[in-house]
């Protein structure tokens, strides 16, 4: 199954960096980073979103969550509006210029993954989603014995 040397974690960890590698790739002719990318398609192109529950979605921390939105607000991508309802929580609007690079990042993600579909077919991909969440399963309880 796994040699000495390649483990179930360097699989993924190799997977996630080619991926990384080709988003980084695209986005470096846009001005963007990948993870600018995606945290602009966490932000509803009408409304944006509360600041808070974009890190979640992507599994970011806030330190650096804080740091890209702070780079995409010197951008002008987005601009950090007080709620009308709730004038606690800070919304993240996109501007113009950031509706459109959300549309580049929007482009690149669904043509990756009909690319992904096409070749691997919907069946492996289900199982695959379902390996994918168990490990993410097994990690956050690990993560919780550890502390």
């Amino acid at each position: 199954m796994t040699s000495k040397k390649e483990t179930n974690c360097s699989r993924i960890k190799q997977s996630w960096h080619a991926i990384a590698r080709m988003y980084n790739n695209e986005a470096i002719k846009h001005n963007l980073t990948t993870t600018i990318g995606f945290v602009l398609l966490q932000i509803d192109h009408k409304d944006g979103v509360a600041s808070t529950s974009i890190g979640p979605s992507i599994g970011m921390e806030p330190t650096s969550l804080t740091r890209t939105i702070n780079q995409m607000e010197e951008k002008g991508l987005i601009v950090r509006k007080r709620d009308k309802k709730d004038a606690r929580r800070v919304m993240i609007v996109l501007t113009e210029k950031g509706k459109a690079k959300r549309e580049i990042s929007k482009k690149a993600v669904k043509t990756f993954n009909e690319q992904i579909e096409k070749k691997i077919g919907t069946a492996k991909l289900k199982i695959f989603c379902d390996v994918i969440n168990e490990i993410n399963s097994i990690a956050d309880t690990r993560k919780s014995l550890v502390k």
